[in-house]
């Protein structure tokens, strides 16, 4: 039997209520908080909460206080801010405490879609053709880039920013698309080539040996041309939306030669953007079987339901065992 672990599970400060600091109480709305927290409880480990608060002092001094075994990063941003993920991950290095996930690299990389895409390209990953949209600077679309374009913020995920006015079919659009970006987004837009075909997510785990779980799909049948095409915000986290444009999330039903090409695709993303113990590539399968990347999400939602742990369910890993597997993954690359 293995010996009890003593775990800090560091969360987002916005997340952790008064009333319930350690998330011990069921609410009526499970986060991912809860069904991490719980499970790690449920799986015989000494299971404390710190939340990322800005004192940054507090969060070393509890660490050096109590010694954790490894902490479970649950944040993904600091005081709000998105972009901060990669500090905290940054402060846990500094400090020298085993924690669960990508480091700061892999956060880097992938943070930036711009940066992702030039570095994927060089390793001959393809990637929808894009432009680099800074404000200040006026928008020139260039001859090898075609319409429609999907606009992004270029410093965001969970698909932040995106809706189907997203979607832009001319130079007014991109334009009125990419000033919306900079003034409610303050940063830089990007602008990529639509890709026609099968929205799919591989979700992968591990770090010198990589394990695919099974392919998932998004499948859009909007019933008219006003439903979404892209796996936009509401798209996502809105349930009544895609009940309303009929938007379901399965398993991909692909033959093995597809699902094993996406599958070895998939892990050189994972490796060339140094993505750790588990992460989910997301992208599209075009009508010719061409597979083009889309996102690399380091520490993707690990909320009972979501990507991974559907997926991991179907290869028969239940959800404390994925949970646990992640633990283990991120023990031994310590050792």
């Amino acid at each position: 039997m293995s010996r009890k672990l003593h775990i800090i599970v560091l969360v987002d400060a916005t997340e952790i209520s008064e009333e319930d600091p350690n998330f011990e109480a069921q609410p009526e709305v499970l986060t991912t908080e809860h069904n991490v927290i719980g499970t790690l409880r449920n799986l015989g480990n000494d299971v404390s909460v710190l939340g990322a608060v800005s004192d940054i002092g507090t969060i070393v001094t509890t660490l050096a206080e109590q010694k954790p075994d490894l902490v479970f990063n649950l944040t993904e941003s600091f005081e709000g801010d998105r972009q901060l993920d990669k500090n905290i991950a940054a402060l846990l290095e500094i400090v020298g405490v085993p924690f669960t996930g990508t480091g700061v690299a892999g956060l880097m990389l992938c943070r930036d879609k711009r940066l992702c895409k030039k570095l994927l390209s060089l390793h001959k990953i393809h990637v929808p053709r894009f432009l680099s949209l800074p404000s200040g600077r006026r928008i020139r679309v260039a001859k090898t880039v075609r319409y429609p374009l999907v606009v992004k913020p270029a410093l965001e995920d969970s698909s932040e920013g995106i809706s189907n006015a997203s979607l832009v079919s001319n130079d007014v659009e991109l334009e009125q698309r990419v000033n919306f970006i900079h003034e409610r987004w303050e940063q830089p837009a990007i602008a990529e080539e639509y890709i026609e075909g099968l929205e799919l997510y591989q979700s992968i785990m591990g770090n010198k040996r990589l394990a695919v779980l099974p392919l998932r799909e998004c499948s859009f049948d909007s019933n008219g041309s006003n439903g979404p095409q892209l796996a936009t915000y509401r798209v996502k986290w809105n349930e009544e939306y895609r009940k309303k444009w009929n938007v379901k999330f399965s398993f991909a039903e692909l033959d093995p030669t597809t699902a094993n090409k996406i599958g070895h695709i998939c892990k050189r993303v994972y490796r060339i953007l140094q993505l750790r113990d588990y992460g989910r590539i997301d992208l599209r399968l075009t009508p010719e079987n061409e597979v083009v990347i889309l996102e690399a999400n380091p520490n993707p939602d690990l909320a009972y339901g979501e990507e991974v742990a559907e997926a991991a369910e179907k290869t028969g890993l239940v959800y404390d065992e994925l949970i646990d597997r992640i633990l283990h993954l991120a023990l031994r690359r310590y050792k």
